[in-house]
């Protein structure tokens, strides 16, 4: 195989032709600072804020609600600690969070950070399938409940949560309700509205955007205190020097998904679907992540006698990029915490696949990783001390 296949898309995606093409003129020609006074900077400040006006179309929200971040872990990190500590500005210097055990490391590690400062969370656990339970979300609140986080869609296993359910068990509480939309805006169809979100997070460059180009949503009137100090850029909630580039090309790409989401879900639906077809038909395999309520472009699996590394350098090979799991953890030799909380083994959690499909990828690229991942699948599990190569089982007993 001499092309590359790129089948991690949930990592990372290719940044659009549409938004490279708006962001051009902003590093040599509109490279005002939107600060300054004259009108070279104020054009800067006019294109910024057609950006967050688009960008607030996408999402049913309004301009003054999206604050320009450097990503979803600031976005993240923003929400967290800026509900709580504009609770304790409201005289709660302490109280109760309440989150999922499958978290983006942004949330879980922020919300671990907040321990830390006196405050106590719940990790909801979560179904087989990786689904919250918003009887279970409302069972969990007390009377110091101060904040919900729960993501709207799963990094790892693609699973869609029932994020207008739990925001409307959070509205009639009268509790904050943020979500990390990271791996759902430009994916799936996303109103803060309709979610009932008084936080939503968001990162560009998972739908074709920039890296380090991110964006909080604060739903009015909350006025989140800052996290970063500065300047006082961002209605003096978020300060240093706006990246005007990433803003304009975060806007672009994510006005492209949109427009493109109906007949690109459907097509990249068809070819997820293809994919677990194909892999769950090889003995002892899992497909992980709820069956229907998914990412359109995510298929995940575990491998009972494969590890995971192994199988994603034997992928690589053949030029396939694949992932067994978060790209952000994907160095940690541990299991992931996320096939750990829906119930699976460590032994078997190691052996997971996550594929996940984006604009380049086509019939052909489907084609070519159904015929690798069992070839490589039966290469490791030949080697392996753990599979019984005769009797074609694992060695262990579950």
């Amino acid at each position: 195989m001499t092309n590359r296949i790129y089948a991690d898309h949930a990592a990372t995606a290719a940044l659009s032709h549409t938004a490279l093409r708006a962001m051009e003129p902003y590093f040599t020609q509109k490279y005002g600072n939107p600060s300054s006074l004259y009108g070279f900077g104020q054009q800067a400040k006019a294109d910024l804020e057609k950006a967050r006006a688009d960008l607030a179309a996408c999402l049913n929200a309004r301009p003054e609600e999206i604050y320009f971040t450097s990503g979803g872990t600031e976005a993240d990190n923003w929400a967290l600690k800026g509900a709580v500590e504009l609770m304790a500005l409201k005289g709660k210097k302490t109280g109760h969070i309440i989150t999922s055990a499958i978290e983006h490391h942004a949330v879980l590690h922020t919300a671990q950070y907040l321990e830390k400062q006196g405050y106590s969370v719940t990790y909801l656990p979560v179904d087989g399938h990786g689904r919250v339970d918003p009887a279970a979300v409302e069972a969990a609140i007390r009377p110091d409940t101060l904040l919900i986080s729960i993501m709207a869609a799963n990094n790892e296993i693609g699973t869609i949560q029932p994020v207008a359910e739990i925001g409307a068990v959070a509205r009639a509480h009268k509790i904050l309700f943020h979500t990390d939309a990271v791996q759902a805006v430009g994916h799936i169809p996303v109103d803060v509205q309709a979610w009932n979100a008084d936080l939503l997070s968001l990162s560009g460059h998972k739908f074709g955007g920039p890296r380090g180009m991110g964006a909080l949503y604060v739903k009015k009137p909350l006025r989140l205190p800052p996290l970063i100090h500065g300047g006082g850029q961002e209605k003096g909630r978020r300060s240093g020097t706006e990246n005007v580039a990433g803003a304009v090309g975060m806007a672009a790409a994510l006005k492209e998904a949109v427009a493109r989401l109906p007949e690109e879900s459907a097509r990249l639906s068809a070819l997820r679907d293809r994919l677990i077809a194909g892999l769950a038909t090889l003995p002892y395999t899992r497909l992980t992540g709820h069956p229907t309520h998914r990412l359109p472009g995510i298929a995940s699996f575990v491998f009972e006698g494969v590890e995971g590394e192994a199988l994603l350098l034997h992928l690589d090979a053949k030029g396939i990029c694949a992932s067994s799991g978060s790209a952000c953890s994907s160095a940690s030799l541990d299991p992931s915490h996320v096939l750990l909380a829906i119930g699976l083994p460590h032994a078997i959690a190691h052996g997971s696949l996550r594929l996940s499909l984006g604009p380049d990828n086509t019939e052909a690229d489907v084609d070519a990783i159904l015929k690798a991942v069992p070839q490589v699948v039966e290469y490791l599990r030949a080697m392996s001390p753990v599979w019984d190569a005769q009797a074609q089982k694992p060695t262990w007993e579950l």
